[in-house]
């Protein structure tokens, strides 16, 4: 009977590759290393020394308060300190209507003279009814000059006001929002008015409806969104910072608390995951249903997408029946999928249980595994804030650029280039009448800006491989350790001094070029993926069936190989820990080993998965539920949490992430463990036969699991 140690195909070839075979001298991770893939870290270096220059670059030519600050047609910042607008901090538009133009989502510009003004119009009030009040009593004038221009007169005649663009010619009920002034929608009895009023006039003579003003409010608001919802966010985080810190921190007990409880009750923990996740889920479901219920029930307490059309307040969404009701079905079909993936997979998770166990001995031996994640957390943060920081540089740098704006987007010269200063001594204006120079946005003609596209595709891409890299640095560092663990015969006095330390030390001397070239081609697969996207949400009106099918095709084919080279960059990395050969061996060495044992690979890798996992879902759960109770100030008043929130769903969506990542990160520690072990346990068994001479490193109580009999084909009988 022949053993089964070696890969032997029916016709005798080896399929993938020579089992490796017995060593005395081999007793872990080589000690005797030298550099690898060193070309790949040479450019790994340049690229990051030309990051370091395009984010100088960058942080010299832009100019964050561009992002904060409204700005007004020539291209002043609105409530900046230091400026004669630094008390107008609110931003205003002179012929809000004009904001229905198709060219206001191709130039990203209302086509109306906008300035700074230190408050709204609270009455309706039209040019000349303010010259006919003024006749009678001056502080009409006073009043409506707040909101025109200062070389504005009021004894201009009409004409002459639409010609020199000096005021608006009618005022109308707003409020601010979003630092802009957008009109005073209310409801009477189902109609939307504004002051009361359905109808009203714009001051050239023409009544219009408010349905109109609508239109024109929502035309900015698809501009406006991103960036000022971004202002609200920024005013929930400076209000909840301190509790998401609690929330994580709280999260990061419960992780660390876990993996220590996984050693000694690891089958009693994962019932309590299962149970935990299952009740989470089931609870939220319930919840989902009574809101459904209640607005069911009460249809006056609930909205309809056209109210949803309004205005931009997200959370009016969370009073749509459609919310709950989706939130219900997605919670509804994520339990099913649960429990069936318990009912097949009993056999298997009783197999991960005792790999988990044996994962805690080894962490046991090497706690300080466990706080490497925090570093790994800093190294990420890094990476995210020099990305932000650089791209919102590069998205302000230059300086303002004017385009000709018509009314009614049918002129010839727009969106050419203007100067405001001689725009009325041109021949624009005669041959568009109405036509505008406004500003457009922040650019130049120097070289630096005609590359700003690609200076965004560099930061983009150069983040996507640094993120890789430290990834990988971390999945090789601790991959090095607990190898360290697994090769040691006699636990734990022959386990190296400081294994994580010297894994990390080998790591980054001798193969940050391996490192990167692994990180790199990731990379380049993700920016391909964001590209893509990208494409889709620009071109998705001009798609037709053929587009939109080869889209999903490329979209699924880049997923798949994006799973794939993950799941071989993270085999070579833990090959690379043991050997220190280079990444292109290291991946080819992993994938045969781990053909050789194909049988056992899914059992030991996604079952495993799956049972950390639960406890990931847990964590955030039980967290989320917390931070929903306090956010939406369901706890007692006394407790101290914060109020008044624009979007409570940030701070919680916040919360509840963060939490599913730092228990990922704590639990990535285990999936590392289990991996390297099982690795280690394919190569032990490859080398030795479990005899004295040769005795295996596995503890018997695991290889007598991992290793089943195999029925043996009849021709290698024979």
């Amino acid at each position: 009977m022949v053993s089964g140690k070696r890969a032997v195909s029916l016709t005798g070839k080896q399929d993938y590759g020579n089992p490796r075979t017995y060593d005395p001298d081999f007793k872990g991770p080589v000690v005797n290393r030298s550099c690898t893939d060193v070309v790949c870290c040479m450019i790994f270096l340049v690229f990051i020394m030309g990051y370091i220059l395009v984010g100088l670059v960058a942080w010299a030519h832009g100019d964050a308060r561009r992002v904060t600050y409204p700005t007004d047609s020539q291209g002043h910042f609105c409530g900046q300190k230091g400026t004669p607008n630094e008390n107008k901090t609110i931003l205003f538009y002179f012929n809000l209507l004009r904001c229905t133009s198709p060219s206001v989502m191709i130039n990203l510009q209302c086509p109306t003279t906008q300035i700074c003004v230190s408050k709204c119009p609270e009455k309706f009030l039209t040019y000349v009814e303010m010259q006919i009040l003024y006749k009678k009593n001056s502080s009409y004038w006073e009043y409506y000059r707040q909101f025109c221009k200062a070389t504005a007169k009021p004894a201009k005649s009409l004409p002459e006001l639409l010609m020199d663009d000096d005021c608006p010619t009618a005022l109308f009920p707003s409020k601010p929002f979003f630092q802009r002034c957008f009109p005073d929608f209310t409801s009477t009895n189902g109609t939307l008015t504004v002051g009361n009023k359905v109808q009203f006039e714009d001051g050239s003579g023409r009544v219009r409806n408010v349905l109109e003003l609508k239109e024109a409010v929502n035309a900015i608001n698809k501009i406006l969104d991103a960036r000022d919802i971004t202002l609200k966010v920024f005013e929930d985080y400076a209000t909840t910072w301190y509790w998401i810190i609690i929330g994580l921190t709280i999260a990061m007990v419960l992780s660390w608390t876990f993996l220590i409880l996984l050693r000694f009750i690891a089958g009693c923990l994962f019932w309590l995951f299962m149970f935990g996740v299952l009740h989470v889920i089931g609870y939220g479901i319930l919840y989902c249903y009574q809101q459904y219920n209640k607005l069911q029930r009460n249809p006056k307490s609930s909205l309809s997408l056209y109210d949803i059309g309004i205005q931009t307040d997200i959370n009016m969404y969370f009073q749509l029946k459609e919310t709950w009701f989706t939130l219900m079905i997605t919670l509804c079909i994520l339990e099913v999928t649960i429990i069936l993936l318990l009912v097949f997979l009993r056999k298997q998770i009783r197999l991960a249980i005792v790999l988990l166990k044996e994962g805690s001995k080894a962490i046991a031996y090497l706690p300080s595994t466990l706080v490497y994640p925090v570093l790994t957390f800093i190294l990420l943060s890094i990476c995210f804030a020099y990305w932000i920081v650089t791209a919102v540089s590069l998205a302000t740098s230059g300086v303002p650029v004017y385009k000709v704006s018509a009314p009614e987007g049918q002129c010839t010269h727009e969106n050419e280039t203007c100067d405001p200063m001689i725009f009325n001594t041109t021949d624009v204006p005669k041959t568009c009448p109405g036509a505008l120079c406004n500003f457009a946005f922040y650019g130049g003609k120097s070289l630096y800006h005609q590359y700003i596209t690609t200076l965004h595709l560099y930061n983009l891409f150069l983040f996507l491989w640094l993120v890789n890299f430290v990834l990988a640095l971390a999945q090789c560092t601790l991959a090095g350790a607990f190898a360290s663990y697994y090769w040691a015969m006699k636990k734990p006095d022959d386990i190296p001094r400081l294994p994580l330390f010297t894994a990390f030390g080998q790591a980054v001397r001798y193969h940050t070029g391996s490192l990167a070239f692994g990180s790199l081609i990731l990379a380049l697969i993700q920016t391909f993926k964001v590209i893509l996207e990208y494409l889709d949400r620009r071109l998705k009106k001009a798609e037709n069936v053929v587009s939109k099918f080869i889209k999903c095709c490329l979209i699924c084919c880049f997923w798949c190989l994006e799973k794939l080279i993950k799941f071989l960059n993270k085999n070579a990395y833990i090959m690379i820990a043991i050997y220190g050969k280079n990444f292109c061996r290291s991946a080819r060495d992993a994938f045969n080993l781990l053909m050789r044992n194909i049988l056992k690979v899914a059992v030991t890798d996604e079952v495993t998965h799956f049972v950390l996992i639960l406890g990931k879902i847990l964590i955030s759960a039980l967290i989320g539920i917390l931070a929903f109770l306090l956010f939406t100030e369901k706890m007692p008043v006394n407790f101290g949490g914060p109020t008044s929130l624009n979007y409570y769903w940030v701070p919680l969506l916040t919360v509840i992430l963060g939490s599913y990542l730092v228990a990922h990160g704590c639990f990535s520690v285990y999936a590392t463990c289990v991996e390297t072990i099982f690795l280690c346990f394919c190569e032990d068994l490859e080398r030795n036969d479990g005899s004295a001479e040769k005795p295996y490193f596995i503890t018997p109580s695991l290889h007598e699991i991992l290793v089943k009999k195999q029925p043996v084909p009849q021709k290698q009988k024979e």
